[in-house]
């Protein structure tokens, strides 16, 4: 019987699984959360964060938790235990055949993933995001609702591109980035913080 262990009982997490539901891998879904809650979305929390390496030798693993930082600490401190992530694709978006999609990431409803593209480890590619050909998209990033990024764009680690945000073509953000929502990035970004406007300038220079 493959089972399936959420960590994040919050709205991220019910996406999640219903993304588990609808691919039809599993025949029991679980959750992990600090909060004192006992169920998300149907599903029985059985144990806190922490206490999801004890489920490590009988479930798959997903971090469903939007803050890059702590998908990236809670997913660490379980890969260096051995555990197994799991990798969701939901059945209506629309990826390239050669593209690479790094353990514990999702792909959202409506999503476009163009050829050549490579994700890295726990990458969420939200609700109707397009990604064009030839990205690289670092480790623990998160692609909001309706972004777009051209082709040949490259995002740094535990970046955040906020809803709506655009990237232009041939561009590269530097890891630890924040993007605003609706923002549109047409140059290179070097130094990490926080960007906005159109075009985005850093957030700090505007004081």
């Amino acid at each position: 019987m493959r089972r399936l262990l959420i960590i994040g009982a919050g709205g991220h997490g019910r996406v999640v699984a219903d993304i588990a539901k609808l691919c039809g891998q599993y025949q029991e879904i679980h959750f992990a959360d600090d909060a004192d809650i006992h169920t998300c979305g149907g599903y029985p929390v059985i144990c806190t964060a922490r206490e999801a390496l004890r489920f490590i030798n009988d479930h798959d693993m997903v971090v469903a938790i939007g803050n890059n930082q702590t998908r990236k600490r809670i997913s660490e401190e379980l890969e260096a235990a051995s555990a197994h992530f799991a990798t969701f694709v939901h059945p209506t978006a629309v990826i390239a055949a050669d593209t690479i999609l790094g353990p514990g990431s999702v792909v959202m409803a409506n999503a476009v993933i163009n050829c050549g593209s490579i994700l890295g480890k726990g990458v969420i590619v939200n609700t109707a995001a397009t990604i064009d050909h030839d990205n690289q998209i670092g480790d623990y990033v998160h692609i909001s609702p309706g972004v777009h990024l051209a082709g040949t764009v490259d995002i740094g680690s535990e970046t955040w591109v906020g809803i709506g945000a655009t990237v232009s073509n041939n561009v590269c953000i530097c890891g630890g980035c924040v993007i605003g929502a609706g923002a549109l990035v047409i140059r290179d970004i070097t130094v990490a913080g926080t960007y906005v406007g159109v075009p985005v300038v850093r957030k700090d220079s505007l004081s």
